[in-house]
């Protein structure tokens, strides 16, 4: 049986662009304001990241987005604040046609998600907040902020490598490859930085008072992307918020011990504990295809190098494609990045 795909729309910005979003499952609504950068297809074709979404879906009518110029949304060359933030959320849930919705922010999202609760608290039902902080001038010290900056700006592929280093270090080699080279489809360098500078200058301390939603806030301990004690700020100013430390070290929530971050997840939104895979086991036949399509050949070129015609390669990657529950050729080449660490 084919596996489930999440289906894709677009929503309208009020000052012109379209943003992409992803819609997945069944249920209520839960909305994610994502972390620095995304991409909802590739992100879709890692399996951690794609079994985390799904166990959140199960109950849930899951919305992801892409920011402005990341991923499949439009380009944006535009200033980045928190107000662009808030309208995405708002172009989306309007899109969407969702008038009340349970929100999880999660990194940069974090921040964002807790000002659109404390301003429009009659649209959502509970709040989670994961890796987040109340102020961006916490994370790190001044010399750090402007080194990473500076290298994202002159060497974005070692920066990718070296942030993905700080926000996954217990993935296994080809989930890091393929997180890096992720982050790299997923924007530019420019944006990258811009994002990050973002990230860096958000304060909602203020805002936190404000918010009578019902809120978890989840940290890792060892996080080195979100010091624990913003964590312990966002919940000590929040009214309703209940705080949780969670071993582990990673700073995306779907890498290390995703388990235990889904379970306190699905618990605080009332649903039941859940252990979900995604199908990924393809034929001998179909791994060596999916392989030369990483490698970035055309059908024409797998039946050459095959020794098998072009509408039997053409066969080979829609089975695949299928199989997998992806839309594209990119998606497969990500797959196949992370589940083969051997594949740099």
């Amino acid at each position: 049986m084919p596996a489930p795909e999440q289906r894709l729309g677009t929503a309208h910005l009020p000052g012109g662009g379209r943003v992409a979003y992803a819609v997945t499952g069944s249920g209520p609504f839960l909305l994610v304001a994502p972390g620095w950068l995304s991409h909802l297809e590739l992100g879709w074709a890692i399996p951690v990241e794609r079994r985390f979404h799904e166990a959140l879906a199960s109950g849930r009518t899951l919305v992801r987005y892409d920011r402005p110029g990341c991923g499949l949304s439009d380009p944006y060359d535009g200033p980045r604040d928190l107000a662009l933030e808030l309208a995405t959320i708002g172009a989306v849930t309007e899109a969407v046609g969702m008038t009340r919705f349970d929100l999880l922010g999660w990194s940069l999202g974090a921040a964002v998600a807790a000002q659109w609760a404390a301003d429009r608290p009659e649209t959502v039902d509970r709040l989670v907040l994961y890796g987040g902080w109340a102020e961006g001038a916490a994370i790190g010290d001044e010399d750090s902020r402007r080194h990473i900056l500076g290298l994202l700006a002159t060497h974005w592929g070692l920066g990718s490598d070296l942030l993905t280093d700080v926000f996954a270090p217990d993935a296994d080699a080809g989930t890091r490859a393929a997180i890096a080279r992720y982050q790299r489809a997923a924007s530019s360098a420019e944006t990258a930085v811009a994002l990050l500078r973002l990230a860096y200058a958000l304060d909602v301390r203020t805002t936190l008072p404000r918010i009578q939603t019902p809120t978890l806030v989840l940290a890792r301990r060892g996080d080195r992307a979100a010091p624990l004690a913003q964590s312990r700020v966002l919940a000590d100013a929040i009214p309703s918020a209940e705080l949780v430390e969670l071993d582990g070290r990673s700073h995306l929530p779907a890498i290390g011990d995703a388990e235990s971050v889904v379970a306190q997840i699905r618990g605080f939104l009332g649903l039941p504990t859940l252990r979900r895979g995604v199908p990924t086991g393809l034929t001998p036949r179909q791994a060596e295809v999916a392989a030369l399509v990483a490698d970035g050949l055309t059908n024409r070129e797998i039946a050459q190098r095959l020794g098998i015609t072009e509408r039997s390669a053409e066969s080979h990657v829609e089975r695949i494609r299928l199989r997998l529950g992806f839309r594209s050729r990119s998606q497969v080449a990500a797959w196949h990045v992370a589940t083969h660490p051997e594949v740099r």
